[in-house]
């Protein structure tokens, strides 16, 4: 049975190419993944749904989405205001 989601990545790519995969069947998971991922400078290559690759369109968009709860954190515990002012004043999603 394939797991719903698969990133493969490389986590260190300025010291190797190891490629490591994370999987799950949990669509918030492979959100928070790649928000790690995006957070910690890893090398992004591959997403895959029902093993399928992602591409395009389909890719960037579920990394606008990881970068865009990662500003949105950002925002809320910088000026200490609450998800709702962060939509309202920023327009990333709550």
């Amino acid at each position: 049975m394939l797991n719903k989601f698969s990133i493969d990545y490389v986590m260190f790519p300025k010291h190797g190419t190891h490629e490591r995969t994370h999987t799950t069947d949990d669509p918030i998971e492979a959100e928070e993944i790649l928000m790690q991922l995006l957070l910690a400078h890893a090398s992004i290559k591959a997403i895959r749904h029902e093993g399928v690759p992602l591409t395009g369109h389909q890719f960037d968009r579920m990394l606008k989405v990881a970068a865009d709860r990662i500003i949105s954190d950002l925002l809320r515990e910088s000026l200490h205001v609450d998800a709702l002012a962060v939509k309202t004043r920023f327009g990333f999603a709550a």
